[in-house]
C-alpha cells in the first residue's frame, strides 16, 4: 500500500480507502456484521486505513456495522462520516442542516461507530443555501474544540462547484470529497488548482463511473430494470459506453485489469489524495488494493513508516 498526507489535516491515509454505501442495503445486498468484519479484514491486511461512511446509509446502519469491527481496532482506522440527511427508507431522504441537528446526527453516529470521537466530519452533498450559513460553521468550530471530530470536510455534490470549494476553509473544511474519474473530469482545472493552493487533501468517489469502469460492460451492454443504469438517458449511456470502450482499447495497459487501473487513474493526478470504492466481498478489497501496481510513480509518495495509522 502507499499512503499520503491528507491536505492540511496530518492524517496519513492509504491511497486506496474503503467506501461504505453499500453496507446501508441499497445496492442490491444485505449485510452481516460478520461479512463487514470480514471485508474490512481483508481492507487492513492489504494495508488499508480510511473508511469513509454516512449518517444515510441506512438509518446509521453502515456505520452500526462498521462499529462493530472498530470497537475492537479503532487505532487503526481513520473514520469519515457525514451529516446533512435523514434516512427513512429505501432512496428515500429527507434534509436537515440546522446546527442542532448537525450535533445531534453526529452524536448518533458516534454511538453506531462506537467510538467516541472522528477523525473526518464531512458536511454531505450540501445546496449553496444549505452550506452557506455562518452559525452552521461556528457549530462544526465548536464541535471540533470539543474534540469530537478532529477535522471537517465538504463531500459536494456538483463536482464543479468552485464556489463551495474556494469557501472551503472559511467553513473549517480541510478535505473534499469529490466524483472523479477517467469518464467525469470536471474538478480538473479551477475546482482542484483551488483545492491545492488551500492544501485541501482530495477524496475521490465514483472512481469506478458507478461500474462502467469495471471492464464488466462493452459498448452494447444492457443493463436489467432494477439496475438504475437502465434509466438513464439512453443517449448519456451510450455515449458512456463508447467512451468506456475508447478507454479500453487504447488508455489501458496489455494485461492491466481495468478496474485496477480505473481506480489508480485518480491517484495519478497530483490533487488526489486518496479514492474511495465500494466493495461487496473481500476479493473486491483485495482487488481494489491492487490498484497501487498502475500508480505511474509510486516512489513519489512513499509508504508511511511502519504505522499506517492515525497522524
Amino acid at each position: 500500500m502507499i499512503y499520503r498526507t491528507l491536505g492540511s489535516t496530518g492524517l496519513t491515509v492509504s491511497v486506496v480507502g474503503v467506501g461504505t454505501w453499500q453496507f446501508g442495503g441499497e445496492w442490491g445486498v444485505d449485510f452481516t456484521a460478520a461479512e463487514v468484519d470480514r471485508i474490512l479484514g481483508a481492507a487492513r491486511d492489504e494495508g488499508m486505513n480510511l473508511i469513509d461512511t454516512a449518517e444515510c446509509y441506512g438509518d446509521h446502519l453502515s456505520e452500526s456495522l462498521i462499529g462493530e469491527r472498530l470497537q475492537h481496532e479503532r487505532d487503526a482506522w481513520i473514520v469519515a462520516s457525514k451529516f446533512g440527511h435523514h434516512y427513512h427508507g429505501y432512496q428515500n431522504r429527507t434534509r436537515e442542516w440546522t446546527p442542532s441537528d448537525v450535533r445531534t446526527q453526529l452524536q448518533d453516529s458516534l454511538r453506531a461507530l462506537r467510538t467516541d470521537y472522528l477523525d473526518l466530519l464531512q458536511f454531505h452533498s450540501p445546496s449553496d443555501e444549505e452550506f452557506f450559513n455562518e452559525e452552521l460553521w461556528d457549530e462544526l468550530g465548536s464541535i471540533r474544540s470539543e474534540g469530537l471530530v478532529r477535522h471537517i470536510g465538504l463531500s459536494v455534490s456538483k463536482n464543479t462547484n468552485l464556489r463551495q470549494v474556494e469557501a472551503a476553509p472559511r467553513a473549517h473544511c480541510e478535505t473534499l470529497q469529490i466524483i472523479y474519474n477517467r469518464v467525469d473530469r470536471g474538478p480538473e482545472g479551477a475546482v482542484f488548482d483551488a483545492a491545492r493552493d488551500a492544501n485541501i487533501g482530495v477524496l475521490a468517489r465514483v472512481p469506478l463511473a458507478s461500474g462502467f469502469l469495471t471492464g464488466k460492460y462493452g459498448p452494447d451492454a444492457t443493463f436489467p430494470e432494477n439496475d438504475w443504469r437502465s434509466g438513464m438517458d439512453p443517449d448519456k449511456r451510450a455515449a458512456i459506453l463508447a467512451e468506456v470502450e475508447e478507454v479500453r482499447t487504447r488508455e489501458v495497459p496489455d494485461g492491466a485489469p481495468m478496474a485496477e487501473w480505473a481506480l489508480a487513474w485518480p491517484l495519478n493526478n497530483p490533487a488526489v489524495t486518496s479514492v474511495i470504492p465500494g466493495c461487496k466481498n473481500e476479493e473486491q478489497a483485495r482487488g481494489n488494493a491492487r490498484a497501487v501496481r498502475w500508480i505511474a510513480d509510486p516512489a513519489a509518495h512513499p509508504q508511511a513508516a511502519q504505522d499506517p495509522g492515525r497522524r
